[in-house]
């Protein structure tokens, strides 16, 4: 009676083995076709579709990194043995024993799975490390713009699991099983792996978290790194390290596990986890390789299609110095909760950028430049492109000008009277007073006598290159600017009276390769003002820091000249200023706009300038300012006045004789 069960059992055996056979033939032959048509494993260890950028301190390190990097080809019987012993224990302990899918591990992934009440090929996939390779080459298909919006996307496709992707993925593995090394596959995975922080691959990781490479790695590192395998964003040592050293630390116990750590090795690994590089730690400069993308062409920065490597002005030194400055400051004495902004800009005199902050409280890179895009009134820091156009004119320090009321008839407005801050005159003021006290009035009397015209030539041939206020008002700062534009005037005018283009960039070069191919399109360019007409404007605002709004900014050891900015309703607070070496610029305000409440050029603005300068000068040589030191000299003379005040014993005679000489060159 049992014969029906045996036929059934029979038929459904000889079903069985017969479609197993089947699958089997179809897997062998479907993963054959695969090996035959899978490329040399060298072409595929870098797949991007974009190059990346990586920029180079003034020193030659590495700063910041945009794009993905790739940072070189690691090979597994080259790298350092304990990355490989990472990747092999944390990702697929019988990686060299099985023939790229392994069903013991998908049995137990599915049954994982469904315990934690997951469907079967929801969270753990049980996938060799083989299968991962064949997942990070889209199981051979390659990146098309057409189907695919942006290589994100196609990645998210890639990484889709469904049964029918898995069947392919596992076909796809045992070809390459067939056609590759276990070296091979694992060399492929180790350069393709994404680690966080815009890193392809274990060198580029390496590099960008320790500062050294791969072949270098100690177990510590590379079990930190190996880390990065399961969530390349969540286990980044740059945004959690305490979160990245305890997963290394499990990693670590795997190790051992596996035979490959003694107990020795693993109380070192975790007594002494893995740091990150001084660089990676510090996570400064965004805002400066931001602006420097900006400053290059497309095909050499966001659309470069190869590795290239930026060397820039960037110093590590000066940039700690101003982000630490502002902190302490803002921590120190601005109330707690407060969204005002600063910017900070440190240059050379040949408008070589050294350090860049473009805001606070945020870490830089892809964020609003304060330091560069942010337009905004002036205020009395333009009050030395006045003084310079007269200077250049034949005007000297100790001319006298006439602080008295001022109304001016402005066609079209009607009549406009400027006021001084303290709304007080002081009568008969020298130029070198005028400016040390920051006196309004004064300023317009000098603009209208030298002609708006030229103190509007002379600061855009110094560099602001934005659009300048026509009326009187323009010697009072009534026009916008960035900071970056502002710093570079008065690096025009610390280095004699040229004009500089700010700069960030050296030199780029291919990877690799010593050929430039591109070169520095900033540094020093015409001359703006005679180098003895700088050397007295130094001098005038040299008295700003010494006696005058400036005083704030001053540091006891060497001589610092500089201007504040206070701009109407004191929406804006600037110092601009320098010692003989460097130009630092500093700004305050609110994003939208709102007053600033108890702040002056003279206060917090000089105060960040003195604390980030004193940082920056700390242990160099002192150098003198290149200025004037005047001797007693003749009375006084009167600069021309204008308007309905007074003054007197006009010049128009030496203004016409000076203008006739720079028309002609002469000097």
């Amino acid at each position: 009676m049992l014969w029906p069960f045996r036929l059934v059992l029979s038929l459904v055996w000889r079903l069985s083995w017969r479609l197993a056979a089947f699958f089997v033939a179809a897997i062998v032959i479907s993963a054959c076709y695969v090996a035959i048509t899978l490329p040399p494993a060298s072409d595929l260890y870098d797949g991007r579709a974009k190059g990346s950028v990586t920029m180079l301190d003034d020193q030659g390190h590495a700063f910041a990194w945009r794009g993905e990097q790739f940072g070189g080809v690691v090979d597994a019987k080259t790298v350092s043995p304990n990355l490989v012993h990472a990747i092999v224990s944390t990702e697929d302990r019988r990686f060299f024993h099985h023939f790229g899918v392994s069903p013991r591990g998908i049995i137990g992934a599915i049954a994982i799975n469904l315990r934690e009440g997951r469907g079967p090929l929801e969270g753990h996939g049980g996938s060799t490390i083989t299968q991962q390779t064949a997942k990070l080459l889209c199981m051979g298909e390659p990146y098309d713009p057409k189907k695919w919006k942006n290589e994100h996307a196609y990645e998210a496709d890639c990484r889709q699991t469904t049964l029918w992707r898995k069947a392919k993925e596992a076909v796809y593995a045992v070809g390459m099983e067939m056609r590759y090394s276990k070296d091979q596959i694992l060399t492929i995975y180790m350069n393709r792996a994404y680690l966080g922080e815009g890193t392809r691959g274990f060198e580029a990781a390496s590099q960008r978290y320790f500062g050294h490479s791969a072949k270098t790695l100690s177990p510590a590192e590379a079990a930190m790194l190996a880390g990065l395998l399961a969530a390349p964003t969540r286990y980044a040592p740059t945004n959690d390290l305490a979160r990245s050293q305890n997963r290394a630390s499990v990693i670590v116990g795997l190790m051992k596990e596996e035979g490959y750590l003694t107990a020795a090795q693993v109380a070192e690994a975790r007594a002494h986890p893995a740091e990150l590089a001084a660089q990676a730690r510090t996570g400064s400069g965004g805002y400066f390789a931001d602006w420097v993308m900006s400053s290059v062409p497309d095909s050499l920065g966001t659309k470069t299609t190869e590795d290239v490597v930026y060397s820039t002005t960037y110093d590590a030194r000066i940039q700690k110095a101003a982000d630490t400055a502002l902190t302490d400051i803002f921590d120190q004495k601005v109330k707690e909760g407060s969204n005002a902004q600063a910017a900070v800009v440190v240059m050379s005199a040949d408008g070589a950028v050294r350090a860049m902050v473009g805001g606070r409280n945020v870490r830089g890179g892809g964020v609003f430049n304060r330091a560069t895009q942010a337009l905004r009134q002036t205020g009395s820091s333009f009050k030395p492109f006045v003084y310079a156009t007269a200077l250049e004119l034949g005007y000297h320090y100790d001319d006298i000008v006439q602080d008295t009321p001022l109304t001016i008839n402005i066609p079209g407005s009607g009549p406009w009277s400027p006021e001084n801050y303290e709304r007080t005159f002081s009568g008969p003021v020298t130029l070198e007073t005028a400016l040390a006290k920051s006196l309004n009035v004064p300023a317009v009397r000098v603009a209208e006598a030298v002609g708006l015209d030229k103190v509007r030539q002379v600061a855009e041939d110094f560099g602001i290159q934005s659009d300048l206020a026509k009326g009187p008002a323009l010697a009072l700062g009534a026009s916008e600017s960035t900071l970056i534009e502002m710093v570079g005037g008065y690096a025009g005018i610390l280095n004699g009276g040229s004009s500089v283009t700010p700069y960030g960039v050296k030199s780029v070069k291919l990877q690799g390769d010593n050929t430039p191919l591109m070169g520095s399109e900033g540094g020093i360019g015409e001359r703006v003002i005679r180098q003895d007409a700088a050397r007295e404007l130094i001098y005038m605002m040299r008295q700003v820091v010494l006696r005058g709004s400036g005083q704030r900014a001053g540091l006891p050891d060497r001589e610092i000249a500089g201007k504040t900015g206070t701009t109407s309703s004191a929406r804006d607070a600037w110092f601009i200023g320098f010692s003989a070496d460097y130009v630092v610029g500093v700004w305050m305000g609110y994003d939208n706009n709102k007053p600033l409440t108890g702040v002056t050029g003279g206060g917090l603005p000089a105060e960040i300038f003195h604390e980030v300068m004193s940082r920056v000068e700390q242990g160099q040589p002192v150098r003198p300012l290149p200025m004037l030191h005047p001797e007693p000299t003749a009375p006084s003379r009167t600069v021309a006045d204008s308007g309905n005040g007074g003054g007197g014993g006009q010049r128009i005679d030496q203004v016409i004789e000076n203008a006739i000489r720079n028309i002609f060159g002469l000097r």
